[in-house]
């Protein structure tokens, strides 16, 4: 029998067929034996009398922190205040979406908590990504974020304290996920979200995962890095081997001076490059 892990719960696999039905699994030796790791979201084939995994169906993709598979796009749950805007948490973010083939939603946090003078700050930046290509939504927009739902498989993720499972419960009460308070002293939100389950919600399966605010881009050759930095393709440089780092007459360094691209953005490409 086919089907697709929902859960997982110490050694047991909580498997839905396509009737809706949860079986209980447990995986086989093989898979240790062949250093393969059953994860949430594998669409597998299963023994349903012996309740057995018996192979996994090649993935679309598979996100290594936290371990999800076959991924359709991702909620960047990004507050703006308490915890404050990371823009370096973002990029880093949506160059790994970019890298998993995962589309990257931007959902504002806790915009109300702004003051007018901030919100004048944060607004140009909002639009910039938006100019980028990249789709973003504020928190109250509920229905918007719903229809977003539908036919996909969404991950959610960012930072901790954001207000990722605050989130889910707005869009649907009777979730009751755990959500925590925001530590004033550390200025992070607490790691409430203790295991990866997926949810059907709105015609679409959600997958509400730990916060984590640090992550690797090892496995990213710098034209991995390069190439999640969407506005770049934007403008032609004279080599087409170009970095964007110490070449001269490099475009993309002259519209960060021209203020075309934003400079953050361009400093955290920079710093993606040096920590590989």
């Amino acid at each position: 029998m086919e089907g697709q892990i929902v859960k997982i719960l110490s050694n047991l696999y909580f498997v839905e067929d396509h009737l809706g039905k949860i079986h209980e699994c447990r995986s086989r030796g093989k898979f240790r034996a062949l250093n393969i790791t059953p994860v949430v979201g594998d669409f597998v084939r299963f023994d349903e009398k012996e309740n057995y995994i018996l192979e996994i169906e090649k993935r679309k993709n598979v996100l290594i922190r936290p371990m999800v598979a076959n991924i359709d796009q991702a909620f960047i749950v990004t507050s703006v205040k308490n915890p404050d805007f990371q823009d370096y948490l973002l990029d880093k973010l949506l160059t790994l979406m970019h890298y998993y083939h995962i589309t990257p939603v931007i959902c504002i946090t806790k915009y109300d908590l702004l003051t007018k003078e901030e919100k004048k700050k944060i607004k140009p930046i909002l639009k910039y990504y938006r100019t980028c290509g990249y789709s973003v939504v504020m928190n109250f927009h509920l229905f918007r974020i719903k229809r977003m739902f539908r036919g996909k498989t969404t991950v959610f993720t960012g930072q901790t304290g954001a207000g990722k499972s605050t989130l889910l419960n707005r869009l649907d009460a009777s979730l009751h996920l755990e959500t925590g308070e925001i530590s004033l002293a550390l200025g992070r939100g607490k790691h409430t979200t203790r295991h990866v389950e997926l949810i059907h919600l709105f015609r679409g399966k959600v997958l509400d995962t730990p916060g984590f605010s640090s992550l690797e881009l090892k496995d990213l050759t710098n034209e991995d890095i390069q190439d999640a930095f969407l506005e770049f393709s934007f403008y032609s440089c004279p080599f087409a081997d170009c970095h964007h780092l110490n070449e001269k007459e490099c475009e993309v360094k002259k519209q960060v001076n021209n203020g075309k691209i934003l400079s953050s953005r361009y400093e955290n490409y920079r710093r993606f490059m040096k920590e590989k």
